[in-house]
């Protein structure tokens, strides 16, 4: 276990005087605080499925409601901070929605993604 953590551990980056420059600008900070709080949120609403699924609890439905508004004040913070709107955000996953599944969902078009025509799209 210690030749795994020497071994491991030695991709790590040591570069943090670079990194402690990009934590200082605002922009980044609030960049992190949206996404740790999505990903806080998220574990959040999983955490209630995972209660009605596995513990035989009620679907808290309003719970659930109030994390997907929590998450959706995390996303506001990112859409803020990038200079873009929530509906911009939205018609361009809509866009790449379109493009991946031109009909419905398929196992084999989510398998065999074109990300070049995707990423052309949402850099448009």
């Amino acid at each position: 276990m210690k030749d795994y953590i020497e071994q491991a551990t030695r991709t790590a980056t040591g570069d943090v005087l670079n990194i402690s420059e990009r934590l200082c600008e605002i922009d980044i900070i609030h960049l992190l605080h949206g996404a740790m709080g999505i990903c806080t949120e998220g574990g959040e609403l999983l955490d209630a499925l995972k209660k009605h699924i596995y513990y035989g609890k009620g679907l808290d439905t309003v719970n659930i409601v109030e994390e997907l508004g929590d998450v959706l004040w995390y996303v506001a913070l990112i859409c803020r901070t990038l200079g873009v709107s929530l509906d911009e955000v939205m018609q361009k996953n809509i866009e790449k929605l379109r493009a991946r599944y031109p009909e419905n969902f398929s196992e084999t078009n989510a398998l065999f993604r074109d990300l070049d025509k995707e990423r052309a799209i949402l850099e448009g």
